[in-house]
């Protein structure tokens, strides 16, 4: 008799929030996450793009998302994100922390107000929301995914405040993991490399520099080219399912083999 087939990566009737999921990584996490059985709660600043993400995920998977909207730099914005959610559904399975910013600017010419910008959605929101999310987590031993760079594990330069503040999502991962371990909460990351977005434009490149940006991947990662949006929320999806129960702590490159390269 042939064995029952098991789905490795399932995420059904898990309670699954997701940030940025207006656009980028999140709204195509969001997506895939409808597809694998998740119940959603979408965050992102673009209500007409979120509509549209949440649109989506309901035509896949029948089940209708519960938009909480808002800017992640506003605390009280966090405190309703993670209570509405709760109220709705009853539980919190899953928070994937993918909103995020990223600005252009050298250590010489980066003012204090990008920095402060850049480093109040990339951490200090992350830090506060998951913070927020946890005594839910630990209810239903649920995980955090968070959405890090190979910004935070490599030097680039001209996009120091990104970097900084990748390196900051990195150990907070760490640390949150063993720290919350022996409640059975997992905490990982992924660290997408160059991937087909429109953050790079958001953060002041032209549309002239993206091409040519991208174009450099041929050169710039192993694999020879630009990730897909795709590509990083099935990483997504693993690190929240059941199929990595045993894996806590971890910073996983998603980024075509750029951690591992060096200049020649």
């Amino acid at each position: 008799m042939a064995a029952q087939q098991e789905q490795v990566v399932s995420l059904q009737g898990k309670v699954c929030l997701v940030t940025g999921a207006s656009s980028g990584i999140g709204a195509g996490t969001a997506i895939l996450f409808a597809g694998l059985g998740a119940r959603l709660a979408l965050n992102g600043r673009n209500q007409e793009k979120l509509q549209e993400t949440a649109q989506r995920c309901e035509e896949i998977s029948g089940l209708k998302p519960f938009l909480v909207p808002g800017d992640l730099t506003d605390e009280k914005v966090l405190q309703r994100i993670v209570e509405e959610t709760v109220s709705h559904f009853g539980q919190l399975d899953v928070l994937v922390n993918s909103g995020g910013i990223l600005a252009m600017g050298t250590v010489e010419n980066t003012t204090l107000e990008d920095y402060d910008r850049v480093m109040n959605i990339n951490v200090r929101s992350l830090f506060y929301l998951t913070q927020l999310a946890v005594p839910h987590l630990i209810k239903t031993k649920g995980n955090i995914v968070n959405v890090s760079s190979v910004t935070g594990q490599r030097s680039f330069p001209g996009v120091l405040a990104y970097c900084m503040s990748k390196s900051a999502v990195d150990h907070m991962t760490r640390c949150a993991a063993l720290e919350l371990a022996s409640k059975q909460v997992r905490v990982n990351a992924v660290c997408p490399g160059v991937i087909v977005t429109e953050v790079h434009k958001r953060g002041g490149m032209s549309e002239e520099q993206y091409q040519e940006f991208l174009k450099r991947t041929k050169e710039t990662h192993a694999l020879g080219r630009p990730g897909k949006v795709e590509e990083v929320a099935r990483t997504i999806a693993f690190l929240a399912s059941d199929a990595a129960s045993f894996i806590t702590g971890v910073t996983m490159p998603v980024d075509g083999g750029r951690h591992a390269m060096c200049p020649r």
